[in-house]
């Protein structure tokens, strides 16, 4: 048992003693919790200078509709240029972005306008950053080391997603939100100076992926197209290959259960159905937050290859068990156990998940293919929002029910296709 579990922790910790990849999980902590600080920073300001929570609606509005509609852009520049070129200067733009709108704020003529304006840049300005961080890890590991590197990468992810606007909202309460700005600067600034130091090795396009229908999926345009050419390829070539196309539905659905469910869901399981308030709601956020850092920990340990579509198969119905039992529930305990369980499988499985695409899809449009995955998502969390919030008048209950039908669809649907069930 002893050697078994220092064999694991070996493989977690491999990817740790490549220079380049501290780099890149240092960068990467460093950017994600930037946008924590952004987010609290954004939503104080504007509270504090309208106390209007439509304002900040807009506000908000306008840094995530430029990040959806310029990410399959980012995608296609990634693939042409270098991924590591693009988040250097996304996060040199955007520190120099949020240290801008920190001066302006301490000098007391800051509006709503500039607020709206510097919400669009940042957000198209992210939207570089996103699809080239999660297409740069081939070229910084091994393909054996993927699966524990995403494994870290992830774990770096949920950490700085709750310390970026925990540090974030204590900064505004020991100072002012302007400084919240500065800080959120200095964030971006040094994690360009970490990614810009990353040595990568030369992504180069091998032969084309083979389709599971036995055909050759969509050849890797010229270097010489268009953007609009080269984004019309990506589209093409993830739609052609089912396994691929497969995933695309996978994410999307999986998304429409998450946004809503997991939100107004948790808010409404926390305090209709269990009757408890915002002790609960944490609670209930914790065990999820909890469950994936421990599934992906796991999974990122362990050897081999898996079947993948059998683990996403196995995760939809995972998922939708959970689903049918939060809608049951009427214990607090009973909530908590179940939601750290479903945050166990999502954890575990988005490691291999991830690696797969990272291993299988040729190089040259590899960026490409995740940004249409990113843009996908984006468009479905606010109508799961909507749809969730209501079947949530009805109690918590329906809207489960309806998330864990759709999910165990999914399941069956996965499991009907052979070149799915194959999938490394």
């Amino acid at each position: 048992m002893a050697s078994t579990l220092a064999s694991a922790g070996s493989r977690l910790s491999a990817p740790a003693k490549v220079p380049s990849f501290r780099l890149l999980w240092l960068g990467q902590s460093l950017s994600l919790l930037g946008d924590g600080f952004s987010y609290i920073a954004f939503s104080w300001i504007t509270l504090s200078l309208t106390q209007s929570t439509l304002t900040l609606g807009y506000v908000l509005a306008f840094q995530a509709v430029p990040r959806a509609l310029l990410t399959m852009v980012g995608g296609s520049l990634s693939d042409t240029w270098s991924s590591r070129t693009l988040m250097t200067l996304s996060s040199w733009a955007r520190a120099v972005l949020m240290g801008g709108v920190g001066l302006i704020g301490m000098s007391g003529t800051l509006t709503v306008p500039i607020l709206c304006c510097a919400a669009a840049a940042f957000g198209a300005v992210d939207a570089f950053f996103q699809p080239a961080r999660a297409s740069i890890l081939p070229s910084v590991v091994d393909k054996e080391l993927l699966a524990p590197a995403n494994a870290l990468l992830a774990v770096g992810t949920k950490v700085s997603s709750i310390l970026g606007p925990a540090v974030g909202g204590m900064v505004v309460a020991l100072s002012d939100a302007p400084v919240a700005f500065l800080v959120d600067g200095v964030c971006f600034a040094l994690c360009g100076l970490c990614v810009s130091r990353i040595r990568t090795v030369p992504r180069e396009a091998g032969e084309p992926a083979e389709s599971a229908d036995g055909g050759d999926a969509a050849a890797a345009p010229e270097a010489g197209d268009s953007l609009l050419t080269r984004m019309r390829a990506g589209l093409r070539y993830a739609l052609e290959d089912p396994r691929i196309r497969s995933i695309l539905v996978v994410d999307t659905v999986m998304t429409f259960c998450y946004a809503g469910t997991f939100t107004v869901g948790f808010a409404t399981l926390a305090k209709v159905d269990l009757h408890g308030g915002s002790v609960t709601l944490g609670l209930l956020n914790g065990a999820l937050a909890g469950g994936a850092m421990l599934g992906t920990l796991v999974g990122g340990s362990l050897s081999g290859l898996p079947r993948v579509g059998l683990l996403i198969a196995a995760l939809a119905g995972w998922l939708a068990v959970g689903m049918g039992v939060l809608g049951l529930v009427d214990t607090t305990v009973a909530a908590f156990v179940t939601v750290l369980v479903m945050g166990f499988g999502i954890g575990f499985q988005g490691v291999f998940g991830l690696s797969w695409i990272q291993r299988n899809i040729d190089p040259s449009v590899l960026s490409r293919v995740i940004s249409i995955d990113m843009v996908l998502g984006y468009a479905m969390a606010p109508v799961s929002l909507i749809l969730c919030g209501a079947l949530a008048q009805q109690g918590s209950g329906p809207m489960f029910a309806v998330s864990g039908a759709v999910l165990a669809l999914t399941a069956v649907g996965v499991l009907s296709s052979r070149a799915v069930r194959g999938m490394r």
